[in-house]
């Protein structure tokens, strides 16, 4: 019996390129680490550096990430990735290929650069559509890092004589300008405003392996450093760091939704506050007690704003609630096929053990401009009509003015026009603050009233439409182009029964 050799592909490596960057997070991120025993505090604690307890984004999440911005950003979305692509090119073969080639770029953990990252505590709850009350056991609480908090970025891609250098550089160039304009997300709910982030300074080095001198200066360079250095130029744009033009062509379909609120009536999104220390009596307010219920912060720092203290918020989860139960109203009242519901928002299905996730994007806004305000309630005996012994409590809710202001962002990925039509009129809901978010709305808390809102269709490829919506002071409403607005909705109003 004889022995055939394989012959083993071999690569020439002749070039090295390396990228850095420090990645910023710009709203709270969960990096879990998928430990969820009864002992620990919470039902998801984050994922941290057993030696120095920073926080830990691993380079495959970041890989992962990249590559699967640069297929839907090449292809499209909900594409298959083809073999002969730029993401295959940069990351390697697809699972389907046996003998697919090896990733050109090295991608290395990435720790936090600050010891001890602020950590945030979220907690939600599934509501239960027909009652409209909190599911039993479906309540969870999260660990998430803060935003602001920043990491190191480490790329090295490895460029051997067979391959096309320039499709290289390209390709990685259009996957790292998906983190610079902060179109890549981290962990989990990315889809409901968590993990959005951005990369706000590049530097790089290329280093040809067929020259002594450079291969010695790669051998030598401190692959392991997580500080930029202070001696090369940094950049705040890729295209600008590698020189090239990245003017290419976005497959991805999308409807983008803008609009602007204020704040018609009070809001509360409930939240636990902080635990305190014990106040001295020469302390201003000193006989002042801390609200049982305060309205949900999180924190927002930035280049101009280094400040600790969090700033009131409408999370995703709450608004991505509110419109998913309007949406069911509208969809049964209209005897429609709840199907696109589910398409819309994401569908669990326990039983087969499958999920689907949501094509709509709900982002975190910020409410500027508000006042805490402290309400006493007490619940009330229904068979006695009195006041129920012992169910006296505070909640601090927002108070807001002609100058407080909240912008709601959605993203719909891969629309068609009836999907279109059912965000209009969930929009319309909220512009004439019949639809509250929040705590409350039974006591008329949580209404919006519209200002202004912008409408983008991003078709693949260069084209798109755009619409507007504005409101004056009278209450008179522009709109542009608002027949086609309207044949959305009929769209969506002669769509499938159900």
């Amino acid at each position: 019996m004889t022995l055939e050799r394989i012959k083993r592909y071999q690569r020439e490596i002749i070039k090295r390129l390396i990228v850095r960057g420090i990645l910023v997070l710009d709203t709270p991120t969960c990096l879990g680490s998928g430990n969820s025993d009864s002992d620990n505090p919470t039902d998801l604690m984050l994922l941290t550096d057993s030696i120095s307890d920073r926080a830990l984004l691993p380079g495959a999440s970041i890989a992962g990430a990249l590559r699967n911005y640069l297929h839907e950003y090449k292809q499209g979305y909900a594409e298959e990735e083809t073999q002969n692509s730029l993401a295959t090119a940069l990351f390697g073969g697809i699972r389907s290929q046996d003998d697919g080639d090896q990733s050109s770029i090295i991608i290395g953990d990435a720790l936090s650069i600050s010891p001890a990252p602020t950590i945030e505590l979220r907690d939600g709850v599934k509501i239960d559509s027909e009652t409209g009350t909190a599911k039993k056991g479906a309540k969870y609480d999260l660990e998430l890092l803060a935003a602001g908090t920043k990491f190191p970025l480490y790329f090295e891609v490895a460029i051997s004589k067979q391959d096309d250098e320039a499709q290289l550089i390209k390709a990685l160039g259009l996957a790292l300008q998906g983190l610079e304009k902060g179109e890549i997300g981290f962990g989990i709910k990315k889809r409901r405003g968590f993990g959005r982030c951005h990369v706000k300074a590049w530097q790089t080095w290329r280093f040809d392996l067929r020259k002594d001198d450079e291969r010695w200066q790669w051998l030598i360079f401190d692959h392991e450093s997580t500080k930029l250095s202070e001696t090369e130029t940094t950049y705040e744009s890729i295209a600008e760091a590698f020189g090239v033009k990245l003017d290419d062509e976005d497959q991805r379909d999308r409807f983008l939704l803008k609009a602007t609120f204020k704040l018609a009536s009070p809001l509360l999104i409930r939240s636990t506050p902080k635990p305190k220390l014990k106040p001295k009596k020469t302390d201003p307010g000193f006989n002042q007690v801390s609200p049982d219920v305060v309205h949900l912060r999180s924190y927002r720092p930035n280049e101009t704003n280094n400040d600790t203290e969090p700033v009131p918020i409408l999370s995703g989860t709450s608004l991505a609630g509110v419109l998913w139960h309007r949406a069911e109203r509208i969809i049964n009242t209209l005897g429609k096929n709840k199907e696109m519901l589910n398409r819309l928002f994401g569908v669990v299905d326990e039983k087969k053990k499958e999920a689907k996730a949501s094509r709509l994007i709900v982002n975190e806004s910020i409410i500027n401009n508000t006042k805490d305000l402290v309400q006493n309630r007490i619940a009330i005996d229904r068979f006695t009509g009195g006041a129920y012994h012992g169910a006296l409590f505070d909640e601090q809710i927002l108070c807001g003015s002609n100058e407080t202001l909240i912008t709601l962002e959605l993203e719909l990925r891969k629309p068609i026009e009836p999907e279109i039509g059912l965000l209009l009129l969930l929009l319309k809901d909220v512009w004439t603050s019949d639809l509250p978010v929040g705590g409350g709305s039974s006591i008329g808390r949580g209404r919006l009233q519209g200002i202004d809102a912008e409408m983008t269709w991003h078709h693949s490829g260069k084209n798109q439409q755009n619409w507007t919506i504005s409101q004056d002071k009278n209450g008179k409403i522009q709109v542009s182009d608002a027949q086609q607005l309207e044949e959305f909705v009929a769209e969506f109003v002669k769509g499938e029964a159900a």
